[in-house]
């Protein structure tokens, strides 16, 4: 492999909350092995409507603790009143959490799908963002999607949306997964052609269980191209073959998006450290 040139990207990586003690020791083993990268921050998500609250602080102070590395802490509005979203926020920073990634989050499957503001809340995003920088001098993240949101009107009204939730105070966007890098660059071309000059970091899924993983792009709205649904037909049966074919795919992706000027990347890891660690080192950064 020829020698990496140039400044090495930063690097990000995502987790969810284990379900019992015993998943909860191999999530912070992994997280160790993977913040040895130094990553630029490593988030940890928030169940739909708070119902990880409890696990994703515990996480949290947990990693603080464990890994030295900058943590983020996932937060949704939906569903819950700003006294509450605000004691949660106030509870990471007094745990040594400076970086809230600030979501409205998904309506709960009794609302069909539509999304209403809890009557004492925050009206979305863009409000909760702005409520944020009011509690505390937080770095926020946002998000952003590369295929359009499943709820917007149109791509250019989601676009108009991510651009509102930078103006109110967040420093960054983190994408949804995605698979073809044209479908990264011509999002971020629209981003630039709007006035949008914080940074959009692409977010990475390595196929773990392509199973699995198509159900997520299902759920998302993210599309998966016909030569990859083949390219990992019948790959969940040989689990060894399917590793090495997931770490190629995604660093086809990372390499040609650097090529393109990207600096960033979040890792979405599913609690993992293998495929990520691979990454990073065909990104061109090691352990330390």
């Amino acid at each position: 492999m020829p020698a990496q040139t140039g400044p090495l990207p930063a690097i990000s990586f995502e987790f969810f909350p284990a379900k019992s003690e015993k998943a909860a020791a191999t999530l912070l083993e992994n997280a160790k092995t993977l913040a040895a990268f130094g990553p630029q921050f490593m988030s940890v998500t928030y169940g739909a409507g708070g119902s990880t609250r409890d696990r994703t602080l515990a996480t949290l102070k947990d990693m603080v603790r464990e890994t030295g590395a900058p943590m983020a802490g996932h937060l949704t509005c939906v569903g819950a009143s700003k006294e509450d979203v605000n004691a949660v926020a106030q509870a990471y920073w007094d745990a040594g959490v400076k970086h809230i990634v600030a979501l409205r989050g998904d309506p709960p499957p009794s609302a069909g799908g539509v999304y209403e503001p809890h009557p004492e809340g925050y009206a979305g995003a863009v409000d909760l963002v702005r409520g944020l920088k009011e509690i505390a001098p937080f770095e926020i993240s946002v998000a952003a999607y590369p295929e359009t949101h499943p709820a917007a009107l149109s791509p250019q009204s989601d676009l108009e949306h991510l651009r509102a939730k930078i103006d109110a105070g967040a420093d960054r966007a983190l994408t949804q997964f995605f698979f073809e890098a044209d479908t990264f660059l011509r999002f971020r071309d629209g981003a630039a052609a709007i006035g949008i000059e914080r940074p959009i970091v692409p977010g990475i899924l390595p196929v773990g269980s392509a199973a699995q993983a198509w159900k997520f792009a299902d759920m998302c709205g993210a599309n998966v191209p016909k030569w990859m649904r083949d390219l990992f037909d019948g790959l969940d049966e040989t689990p060894q073959a399917r590793a090495f074919v997931a770490a190629t795919i995604a660093d086809r992706l990372c390499q040609t998006l650097k090529a393109e000027g990207v600096e960033q990347f979040h890792f979405y890891t599913l609690n993992h450290a293998d495929t990520a660690s691979a990454l990073c080192r065909l990104l061109g950064r090691r352990p330390i």
